[in-house]
């Protein structure tokens, strides 16, 4: 006989799942407002949240404390909350100039990390080899067995893809054969998955501070290529999942004079990245357009890197401010565009600390100037930097796994 609707056993995940994604919005919370939240009575959500608690996966924490002299007569409430220690995150992220690999808890707090430089010239091999090493090591270091282990979340920047032999078929990564190669080096469960949706991912569920009217933010990751993905709470949004490289061919600038390799003039990859600050610096730059900057790099523009573009910018080299100044105009135009076009609540900009030579925040202070000036104080309000630290890129990939093997399971080990 044929059977329809939902399974009790996916009831009772479905209901486990809302409950953990209610504390991770809001933090503690009672279990009669989750009940009014969930729109369930208080004895079902007792229920599940009495079997969470035995199995560790959440906690109750004390009293409401109530900002009122007077509490209100009645059964006081007690907060309940996720225990953060119940499992353990492996998170890797493998990009374009670093592979990182750490261990967190499941709201993100660092516990160990390893990181690796890497170049064009580094093989798959080598970043295989210190990966499962890393592992294995921050395991050890902290006497975790894998029975303490929610799993291993792994992040893949998409121009990596190719390097470790990732096809791509319609934007969509195919990771089965990296997949079966970490099979025969560890037992623990694995999520794949797009390195710039992880550090977003991380970014809205990592916040110390809970935001209960948070949902979504667009993420833009700055670098030698753009890339953008929208997340909301729970979701990646559909839409964005594979195709977070797109803004690189999105126009800017249609009067630029150059046209970019792809054909396009004024696009975002010709006109904002690093390398097209440099290309731009380097047709100004001579002995009496640019004397610092000329100076710093004893005349040799092959010389010229972003830190020492930005090391002539605070000495108020003109030709070079220009430049920076057109290119954070440019910048402001982009973030506008990209703010009306996906409607977030933040937009968060991940890798643009640029240069030491720049006090902390002071680019990202003059960025908000010129988003002010292009789409007013509204925009430029909804601008932040990201919260995860270059050394912690590792956290994207515990986003990832926390998020699939603990929120959308309701903390179920299995199934």
């Amino acid at each position: 006989m044929e059977q329809h609707g939902i399974s009790k056993l996916d009831l009772k995940r479905r209901n486990r799942m809302q409950v953990l994604k209610i504390l991770k919005q809001r933090g503690p919370t009672s279990r009669i407002d989750i009940a009014g939240m969930l729109e369930l009575t208080r004895a079902a959500v007792t229920i599940i949240t009495n079997e969470m608690i035995e199995q560790g996966i959440i906690q109750e924490i004390g009293e409401f404390k109530h900002v009122t002299e007077k509490a209100p007569r009645g059964r006081k409430k007690i907060l309940i909350d996720i225990n953060h220690h119940y499992k353990f995150a492996v998170g890797v992220t493998v990009e374009e100039d670093n592979v990182s690999v750490g261990l967190s808890t499941l709201a993100g707090d660092v516990l160990d990390k390893r990181n690796c430089p890497i170049t064009t010239a580094t093989e798959r091999r080598e970043i295989f080899e210190f990966t499962e090493r890393s592992i294995k090591e921050v395991m050890e270091d902290n006497c975790l067995e894998s029975e303490s282990i929610l799993g291993i979340g792994i992040g893949i920047f998409p121009t990596m893809y190719s390097r470790l032999e990732i096809s791509v078929s319609d934007g969509a990564p195919d990771y089965s054969k990296l997949r079966a190669y970490a099979a025969q080096k560890t037992a623990l469960p694995i999520v794949f998955d797009n390195s710039v949706k992880g550090t977003a991912m991380a970014n809205i569920d990592f916040l110390k501070t809970k935001d209960p009217n948070r949902r979504n933010i667009a993420f833009l990751q700055y670098g030698p290529t753009m890339h953008f993905v929208v997340t909301n709470l729970n979701d990646p949004i559909v839409s964005y999942d594979n195709r977070t490289g797109f803004v690189d061919k999105m126009i800017i600038d249609p009067s630029a004079p150059e046209r970019c390799a792809c054909g396009r003039r004024g696009c975002v990859e010709n006109e904002l990245t690093p390398q097209a600050v440099i290309r731009k610096v380097r047709a100004v730059y001579s002995a009496a357009k640019t004397p610092r900057l000329y100076e710093m790099t004893h005349g040799d523009s092959s010389a010229i890197t972003v830190d020492n573009i930005y090391a002539a910018y605070v000495k108020d080299e003109i030709a070079v401010v220009n430049v920076v100044d057109n290119t954070l105009e440019l910048m402001a135009v982009l973030l506008n565009n990209l703010y009306f076009s996906t409607n977030p609540q933040k937009i968060v900009l991940h890798h643009f600390r640029f240069s030491p030579e720049l006090p902390e925040g002071a680019l990202f202070a003059l960025l908000k100037n010129h988003v002010t000036a292009v789409g007013g104080s509204r925009v430029a309000g909804k601008i932040e930097q990201s919260i995860i630290e270059d050394k912690h890129r590792f956290l994207g990939g515990c986003a990832l796994v926390i998020r699939e093997l603990f929120f959308d399971k309701g903390g179920f080990d299995k199934g």
